[in-house]
């Protein structure tokens, strides 16, 4: 299934081969450098770093089992996302956020598609689930990483009024009833791939 691999970026060897690697890889549609801002209630549950490779997978099992053999201090992750639906929007994607739906269905995730399908600047969105990988094994299991909702945004202002649309959507979403929770926006600095 396809979706994104986050992987801590330290520049560190097994950091900078896994840049490589993706940057060649046919399985790879994109790569950047990003920074990562954790939401309050994800914090307990992940060791963060500040600057991550996301990279855009067409299969997320190879993801997973090469940043899996990779394994650093940071947690890294890898999301297998089902698109609800993609559009073209004049620019490119400069912000990708990831949240999750404390309780719900399928019912659930077809009304948030129709919520999120209003906002302009959403490029696209889906839904999926999520895996962490680290060294050390998370103290606490995080609960809701098979019902993971991410959302790719073009947006032509800072990183930050992005972020207040994404949080505006989210609230949107929660006026409707549906508890969803921010886990992590990544801010995309660089286009590497």
């Amino acid at each position: 299934m396809p979706g994104y691999a986050c992987y801590p970026y330290n520049h560190t060897h097994d950091s900078i081969g896994l840049k490589e690697e993706w940057e060649a890889s046919a399985n790879v549609d994109s790569v950047h450098f990003a920074t990562a801002t954790f939401s309050a209630g994800a914090k307990p549950y992940f060791r963060q770093s500040n600057h991550y490779l996301l990279a855009r997978v067409a299969d997320g099992e190879a993801a997973a089992a090469q940043v899996s053999a990779r394994r650093q201090k940071s947690d890294a992750f890898v999301f297998e996302i089902e698109d609800l639906f993609e559009r073209e929007v004049d620019g490119g994607t400069n912000f990708v956020s990831a949240y999750y739906l404390e309780y719900g269905g399928d019912d659930d995730m077809a009304e948030i598609a129709n919520i999120v399908a209003k906002r302009e600047s959403i490029a696209r969105a889906g839904v999926g689930s999520m895996e962490a990988y680290g060294i050390e094994p998370p103290k606490f299991e995080f609960p809701y990483s098979g019902s993971i909702v991410m959302l790719e945004v073009v947006g032509k202002k800072g990183h930050q009024s992005v972020n207040k649309y994404c949080e505006k959507t989210r609230s949107d979403i929660a006026r409707k009833g549906y508890s969803l929770t921010g886990l992590v926006g990544l801010a995309l600095l660089e286009k590497l791939k």
